[in-house]
């Protein structure tokens, strides 16, 4: 009897694509669900806009778990990064896939509803630094560390205007940055305001009984009950998402494959260099279903 461990990965924004539902559209039931769910969606204009490409990443990724399913082991864990965190909800059967798209559209414009409160926000990354002096050197300039990506690899968000000092002082520490296409300061303060009114969405939506544990990026711990899911999904948009305390702690749960659901394969980039003894592919490394299934096959014979 196999003990394989299935961790399912739910990437979050920055690989969108015209083509992401083209694999999963290959399952005539996968097929159907996107096109319920892209009806109730905008997608004509800029698949990389907030309120487009949440709604968006939400329907691709519940569309190819649905696509896999009935093939893939059981998930002993999910975990998504940024708005894949709302996606795990609906791929650990918590939220049923119209609610979740609808949430997605929510948390998007409630995002850009800060933004416009507070224009001129930035992202940047920086490379090469420890975190607690990545996190020091990006206060000194008025920013907040966003998503904790590896031992000395972060995000930062924080005024526009500071982004290019920012970047010559982490250069002149010795380390690199690079200024990210993003006009939202996520998982920073600069989205304090939008955290009230969806923990309100969160609550005001029927949750089913959960079927499997979503890592929890604020603190990375899993969660199990709507009550922590409201918390946690909420305080995630103006806190620190601890991506790599995540990859650690789906390590220590025993986790011994891993499938990123797409779009992208970032998350399980991330992954496989952090824990390489985690057998990790992305449905985006595959041309079919049939390749996913065998390659799910191999993997979890033990």
């Amino acid at each position: 009897m196999s003990r394989a461990r299935l961790l399912l990965l739910c990437p979050g924004q920055g690989d969108q694509h015209p083509d992401m539902f083209t694999l999963a559209r290959t399952s005539p039931a996968a097929n159907a669900l996107a096109d319920r769910l892209l009806s109730g969606a905008n997608h004509d204009g800029d698949i990389y806009a907030n309120r487009i490409a949440q709604p968006l990443i939400v329907a691709a990724t519940l569309s190819m778990w649905q696509a896999i399913r009935d093939f893939a082991p059981s998930p002993a864990l999910v975990a998504g990064y940024s708005i894949g965190e709302l996606a795990a909800y609906g791929v650990a059967g918590a939220i049923m896939p119209e609610q979740a798209l609808k949430l997605a559209g929510q948390r998007a414009l409630l995002m850009d509803d800060c933004q416009r409160t507070t224009p001129g926000q930035a992202l940047v990354t920086i490379t090469g630094l420890p975190l607690a002096s990545a996190s020091t050197l990006a206060a000194a300039h008025g920013y907040h560390v966003s998503i904790e990506t590896g031992e000395d690899t972060c995000i930062a968000g924080g005024p526009a205007e500071q982004a290019d000092q920012l970047q010559q002082a982490v250069e002149s520490s010795g380390a690199r940055s690079k200024r990210l296409p993003v006009a939202v300061a996520s998982h920073t303060p600069y989205m304090q305001s939008a955290v009230a009114p969806f923990a309100a969405a969160l609550r005001a939506t029927t949750f089913q009984a959960q079927q499997v544990p979503v890592l929890a990026g604020v603190d990375a711990t899993p969660v199990n009950d709507k009550a922590r899911a409201v918390d946690t999904l909420s305080h995630q948009l103006a806190e620190s998402i601890r991506w790599l305390s995540c990859m650690d702690a789906a390590a220590e749960a025993g986790i011994t494959v891993a499938l990123e659901l797409g779009p992208g394969a970032a998350l399980s980039h991330m992954l496989q260099n952090r824990h390489p003894q985690i057998a990790t592919r992305s449905v985006a490394d595959f041309r079919t279903l049939d390749g996913i299934r065998k390659w799910l096959e191999r993997a979890c014979e033990v």
